[in-house]
Order: C-alpha cells, then sequence, then structure tokens
C-alpha cells in the first residue's frame, strides 16, 4: 500500500448526500477480486449515459477534476453494503482523500486499509471546502496527514482529527498484510518453537 503523508491536489466537489456504494460501483463491476482497473467505473450510472457516453456535467468528467485527487463530500459518504470494491475504485481512479461530515462505518474503516484518508469535520468547515472546490483546476489544497491540517487553496489551515493508529497506518503504507509482517520474524520464531515442541502437529 503507498503511504500517505502529504498530499497536494485538486479537490473535486460532491455535494450529494447518502452516496451509497452501489453508486460508487455498481454491483455489475463486483466479479473481479483485482483493486486495480475500476478506476474507469467509478460513479459509473453518473459518469456515463446508458451507450457509454461521458456525461459532460457529472463533475468527474469535467476537464478542471479529471485528475482530482480529493474529493469534497455530502453527508453519510459510502453507506449502503460493505463492498471493499467501493474504495479500491476511488484509489484506482487517484483519490487519495474524502471529506465529508460522515461516512459509513465499514466504508470509513475500508478506506484506511486502501490507502485513502477519509476525514470528517463539522458542517460549516466542510462548506468552506465545498466552495473553495468549485473553483476548479485552481481549487488545490493541501492535506497533510502527519500535521493533521488542510490547507485550502487560500491558504487558510483547518485542523482535523484521526485515528493514531490508522494515523501510523497511513503514514508508513501498511495494509493488514503488511501490519502482520512487521511482525514476522515473531512468527517465524514461534512457528520454528511451536514445530520443535509439538513436531506431531
Amino acid at each position: 500500500m503507498d503511504k500517505f503523508q502529504k498530499l497536494h491536489g485538486i479537490a473535486a466537489p460532491m455535494p450529494l448526500v447518502n452516496i451509497d456504494t452501489d453508486m460508487i460501483i455498481p454491483k455489475v463491476f463486483l466479479k473481479t477480486i483485482k483493486r486495480s482497473g475500476l478506476g474507469v467505473n467509478l460513479f459509473d450510472e453518473m459518469r456515463y449515459d446508458r451507450k457509454g457516453n461521458e456525461i459532460s456535467d457529472f463533475v468527474l468528467n469535467k476537464p478542471q477534476y479529471r485528475d482530482a485527487e480529493i474529493l469534497v463530500a455530502g453527508d453519510n459518504f459510502g453507506c449502503g453494503s460493505s463492498r471493499e470494491h467501493a474504495p479500491w475504485a476511488i484509489a484506482d481512479f487517484g483519490i487519495r482523500c474524502v471529506i465529508s461530515t460522515s461516512f459509513a462505518d465499514i466504508f470509513f474503516s475500508n478506506c484506511f486499509k486502501n490507502g485513502i484518508l477519509p476525514i470528517v469535520l463539522p458542517r460549516d468547515q466542510v462548506d468552506m471546502l465545498m466552495a473553495d472546490s468549485e473553483k476548479g483546476a485552481n481549487a488545490r489544497m493541501t492535506v497533510d496527514l502527519e500535521s493533521q491540517e488542510i490547507t485550502t487553496s487560500d491558504g487558510e489551515v483547518i485542523p482535523f482529527e484521526v485515528d493514531p493508529f490508522k494515523k501510523h497506518c497511513l503514514l508508513n503504507g501498511l495494509d493488514d498484510i503488511g501490519l502482520t509482517m512487521e511482525k514476522k520474524g515473531s512468527i517465524e520464531s514461534f512457528e520454528a518453537n511451536a514445530a520443535t515442541q509439538r513436531p506431531w502437529v
């Protein structure tokens, strides 16, 4: 998993509330177990018409937001089913940070496991960031995980809270497998000792 330390990028506004995981990645695309390749279908039913053509007024189809790395979203982002394909699609598109007033619990947890930083802020601060993100390509924000601060395109600084353990994992690029591999020496020592004491196992 890629480390998340400091991100400076374009922020895209998506003020819709209750964006569920089926809107993020429709169920028809859940056949794969690969984390890559899903970005093209992120928000598929909002991005494309029935013939597969891009819907020009959808935010991520607009030229100024095609390379967005930050998403400023409405309330209760990631609700619905617990599919891990949702953060896979977001990360594969290139979005590394989602900011909202609230997230569904399972989606929130899955973000950290896939290198995405979900940030919860009060409504007035989300509204301010939403307005800032509407500046298009000029809406470049900086998200500094180490200092736990967001800096707007106008230079205003907004602090945010994050669980210390989850922060450690993101800063060091550790998913569940990475955390396990940190204990490789202890695991191998335990297995060697167990094999000696219980050779019949």
